[in-house]
């Protein structure tokens, strides 16, 4: 009968680790579908930025040193290897595309030109799955992290090396000062 009992006990404990572990198998997929929905945005915002550049180009000739801190803040977040530094050459591609919009004010034939129009709108739109690709993969993290912080979680997570993940978040300053460009 003590066996038995031991048994049952085992196989209980057995069946709770691996549901525990399923939890955190299911939680880091979705951690990691969220991730990819930032990288394809961020992927698309990378593809409109050349285009954005050649219209602006044809009019803001002697603008070239913003045109030039564009371009080497998207190459920069191309290049990007972890999150942190994808997160920081964001910051600063943001920032960038902030002062080309801001070089925009200044050519009003530019303003009415329908593909800078067109351009802005895509990246205007872009600029918003960004932000709620980012909240929806802040929201899994958060998620996965507390998870792993609350006991038995915390026993499993470490026995089985998950790793809790950072929070893809953006300067302060990038927050407040989202690209605006008012016609």
């Amino acid at each position: 009968m003590m066996f038995l009992v031991v048994l049952l006990l085992v196989i209980a404990i057995v069946l709770w680790a691996v549901m525990i572990y399923n939890s955190f198998i299911r939680l880091k997929n979705n951690t990691d579908e969220a991730w990819s929905d930032i990288d394809v945005q961020l992927k698309r915002r990378h593809d409109l930025i050349p285009n954005l550049i050649e219209t602006v180009k044809g009019y803001a000739t002697h603008e070239s040193g913003v045109l030039t801190a564009v371009t080497e803040a998207r190459t920069k977040a191309m290049q990007s290897g972890s999150q942190e530094e994808l997160a920081k050459a964001e910051n600063s591609l943001s920032g960038t595309l902030k002062s080309l919009f801001a070089v925009a004010e200044n050519y009003p034939d530019l303003k009415a030109n329908t593909n800078f129009l067109e351009l802005q709108r895509e990246l205007s739109d872009t600029e918003n799955k960004i932000q709620a690709s980012r909240r929806f993969y802040n929201g899994n993290v958060r998620d996965m992290n507390s998870a792993m912080q609350v006991f038995p979680g915390n026993f499993i997570a470490s026995t089985f090396n998950f790793k809790q993940r950072a929070f893809f978040e953006l300067d302060d300053v990038t927050e407040k000062e989202v690209p605006q460009v008012k016609f």
